[in-house]
Order: C-alpha cells, then structure tokens, then sequence
C-alpha cells in the first residue's frame, strides 16, 4: 500500500494565535492546510493569505466550524475527508485552539450562563473535535510517506491542545477565575486519556499534547495587558513560532502532558 500522504489544521483560525499558526504552517511547509472559523470564510481565508509570498493558496481550504454546534464540525470533516480520503492522507498535525475567558474574581462572581459557555468552548470543543477528527489520525499499521529531513514538522502526528498555565491545580497560588481555570484542567485531562487512546491505537505514530503559549496580545486577554511585562507580552506570530517549535521538539515522550511557550512541563 502507498505511504499515506500528511495534511494539516489550524482550528479556529479566524484571529489571534490560530490565524499565525495557519500562517506559519503554510510559509514553513509545502503540505495542504485547513483552517476553521465560525463565519467570514472569504475574509479570514483572505487575512491567513494577506502578504504570504511563494505560497500556492490551492493550499489552503477553509471551512466553517463553530464548536458550540456539532453539527458543524459534523459537516467540515465530511468535507475534509472528500478532500483528503483515509485511504491516502493522514492528519499529521493539528491545532485545536477553541477558548474564551470569563474571569471571575470571587465566587460571587459566578454565572452559570458564562460558567457553561466557557466550558461548551475550552473543553467541550476539543473534546468534539477529538471525536470527529481522530479516525483521520494514523494507526500503528499505518504507513506514513517520510517527511523531509528538513522538515519544521514534528516526527510524529501530533495532536495538539490549548491549554494554559493556570489549568494547574499544583500551580494555583492565586486563586480567581474558576471556570476558565477548571475549563483548562479539564483540557490537560482530555489531553491525558486521549494520548492513553493514541498509545494502543497508533503506538509511537501519533500523541497528544497540550500547549500554554504565555500571555499573547489577542482579544481574549485584552484586560490583562497592562499588567504584563512588557517582555512576557507576545506577538501572535512570536506565540506560533514558539509553540510550532515545541511541537516540533516535545517527541513520543513528552506526550500526554502539557508544554509551555519555552518547552517547559507544565505540572498537572
């Protein structure tokens, strides 16, 4: 059987850390690349392209995925699979980076409405695109085409989360923001059970991670920049090279833990 052949993702990829992940998966491989955003395919699928030099934009494919809504993802995937069939490609890398903040400081604080979306976003929506996007990852039988040497990919597929710091239950020193931190310790726990899934279906051909990519000057941390040394504030783009290196470097053990900006562990 030919060695299957690697395509790559970026979810969402509308704005911020996703948008520069897509960028850099284009500018740094010649693979095939989807990206999702809730709406405005032409004009997101015209900001990843915007400025991008010897990049083919047949590359790119764009579809619309709202994780609140399965039903979407449902619909993507069966268009990623016309496009790239199981019989001969493989999800060699994929981003998965849903996430809003609702930062409570007190538990007075606490909305159920806001407390449930956060977690409909930062945890159900990976746990959902898990589910649908997995039967796309290689299996240990799998016959993978060989990456070249040169390559700025990671060795093996590699799922990856987005997770954060304050996920750690051991790292929590103070407090606050309950959702979103119980949202992301959830993640790194998805991270784990799904890497022990990947471990008996593929072997050392696929892993999970999950990824903490410092306080990066997007939307969602917006209220929060100005409490940020001027040094520990990234670029989205600074975030996406970062995080594609530890990607890159984490290998077969580092999976099923959580990796920060600077390929530090995060404890659970």
């Amino acid at each position: 059987m030919a060695p299957l052949r690697p395509w790559l993702l970026a979810t969402p990829a509308s704005r911020g850390i996703g948008l520069q992940l897509a960028r850099r998966l284009l500018t740094t491989t010649d693979l095939p690349v989807v990206a999702t955003t809730r709406k405005s395919i032409d004009e997101v699928r015209a900001d990843i392209l915007h400025g991008l030099e010897n990049v083919d934009p047949d590359r790119l494919s764009v579809f619309e995925v709202d994780v609140t809504d399965e039903s979407t993802i449902s619909t993507a995937t069966s268009r990623i699979k016309e496009l790239f069939p199981t019989s001969s490609h493989y999800l060699h890398l994929a981003y998965l980076l849903p996430g809003i903040l609702h930062p409570e400081k007190s538990p007075g604080q606490i909305s159920a409405s806001a407390a449930l979306s956060t977690f409909q976003v930062n945890t159900l929506g990976p746990l959902l695109l898990i589910k649908h996007l997995h039967p796309f990852l290689p299996r240990k039988s799998t016959n993978l085409a060989t990456l070249p040497s040169s390559s700025l990919l990671p060795a093996q597929a590699v799922m990856a989360l987005m997770s954060a710091r304050v996920g750690s239950i051991s790292d929590n020193s103070l407090g606050g923001w309950y959702s979103y931190r119980a949202s992301k310790a959830a993640v790194n726990q998805i991270v784990k059970t799904f890497d022990i899934h990947l471990r008996q279906s593929a072997g050392e051909q696929a892993i999970a991670v999950g990824l903490h990519p410092g306080t990066v000057k997007t939307g969602l941390s917006k209220d929060f920049w100005n409490k940020v040394r001027g040094e520990k504030l990234f670029s989205g783009e600074f975030a996406a090279e970062r995080l594609g290196e530890v990607v890159r470097n984490v290998g077969t053990e580092g999976r099923g833990r959580c990796w920060d900006w600077e390929g530090k562990e995060i404890p659970p």
